[in-house]
This record gives C-alpha cells, sequence and structure tokens, in this order.
C-alpha cells in the first residue's frame, strides 16, 4: 500500500492543519494578525488539493488509500472552517448545516454506491466542482474578513459567495440524488 508517498503526506498536511488554523484564532495577537494567518494557512492547505492529485498522476503514486484519505480532508478541512466561521459570526449556521450536511449525504451515498457497484452514477460532476470553487473562494475571503486591495471588502464578497455556495450544494446534492435513484430502484426490485 502507498501510505506514505508524497501525495499521501500532502493530504495528510490538510488534516494537520485544522488545529493549526483553529488554533491561530486563541493566540493573542491582533486580530487582524489572526485573520492574515488563518487566511493564508487556509489557502495554502487547500492548494494541496490540487498539488497532491498532479503529483499522484505525475509521479505516478496513485493509491487507493490516497483516493479514500483526499476527499476526507478536503471534507474536514472545510468543515472545520465553516465551524470557526460560525463561531466567529462571519457565517450563518444554516449555510454550514447546508454545506455540512450535504458532504455528510454525498459520501454516504458515494459509499453505498460503491457496495452496489454503481460508482458512476455518483461520480463527481462539474457542478461539484464549481460548488467547491465557490466554496474555497468565499471562507478565505470570510477568515480575512478585511478589506484587500482597498477595495474589496471580503466579508461582504464572502459571505455572497459562501450562499451561493450553499446554493450550488444543494443544487449538486439534487443532481447527485438523481443520477443515483434509477440505481437505487433497479437494485430495489
Amino acid at each position: 500500500m502507498k501510505f506514505w508517498t508524497i501525495p499521501t503526506i500532502m493530504t495528510w498536511t490538510r488534516i494537520i492543519a485544522i488545529p493549526l488554523i483553529v488554533g491561530v484564532f486563541y493566540v493573542d495577537i491582533p486580530a487582524v494578525d489572526r485573520n492574515l494567518i488563518a487566511t493564508v494557512m487556509f489557502v495554502v492547505f487547500a492548494a494541496t488539493d490540487w498539488l497532491d492529485g498532479y503529483l499522484a498522476r505525475k509521479l505516478n503514486q496513485t493509491s487507493s488509500f490516497g483516493a479514500f484519505l483526499d476527499p476526507v480532508a478536503d471534507k474536514f478541512l472545510v468543515c472545520a472552517a465553516l465551524l470557526v466561521l460560525v463561531h466567529l459570526q462571519r457565517a450563518d449556521v444554516f449555510v454550514a448545516l447546508i454545506i455540512i450536511g450535504r458532504e455528510i449525504a454525498i459520501s454516504a451515498l458515494r459509499e453505498w454506491m460503491a457496495v452496489i457497484g454503481a460508482t458512476k452514477s455518483v461520480a463527481v460532476h462539474m457542478l461539484g466542482k464549481v460548488k467547491t470553487a465557490v466554496q474555497m473562494t468565499a471562507i478565505p475571503f470570510l477568515l480575512y474578513d478585511g478589506t484587500l486591495f482597498g477595495t474589496i471588502n471580503t466579508h461582504v464578497w464572502g459571505t455572497w459567495l459562501i450562499w451561493i455556495s450553499a446554493i450550488l450544494t444543494v443544487w449538486s446534492m439534487i443532481y447527485y440524488l438523481k443520477k443515483a435513484i434509477p440505481e437505487i430502484r433497479a437494485r430495489a426490485k
């Protein structure tokens, strides 16, 4: 098993990053510095998602363990960031519930579809990728919670983007459920 490959280690860093990002908000430094540090860490660790996949393919180090761990690490990182944002009152709890609930539901659906041999019906779709891109833009904006380049109010933009992400989250969940229902019905007969 390819447990300690470079791509897998990069994936583990996203999980290790969670207490670091959360912990920044408990350090006795100015809020502006906490926000900047947490934002930079989130962006750097989130970028490892793309990089570890690229390296796994480039170095021929793909593995079933890596394929399992990668989405788990992503979901942990996003869920932890959302909980921090709710705690800091920068994101609505309803948005967090929608996003976290969808992740749990779709993960369970994918696991079930794998058991019945129908994983292709719930394979990652472009809608899910767009949802993730919007989410991964909204979260750093909300973590930063300030003004960028003297003009971009990241709180306002982040709030709009996280709500758009929540809408895309529901839309993508409906899409995946619609794709899975025929398989579920076929197996139930």
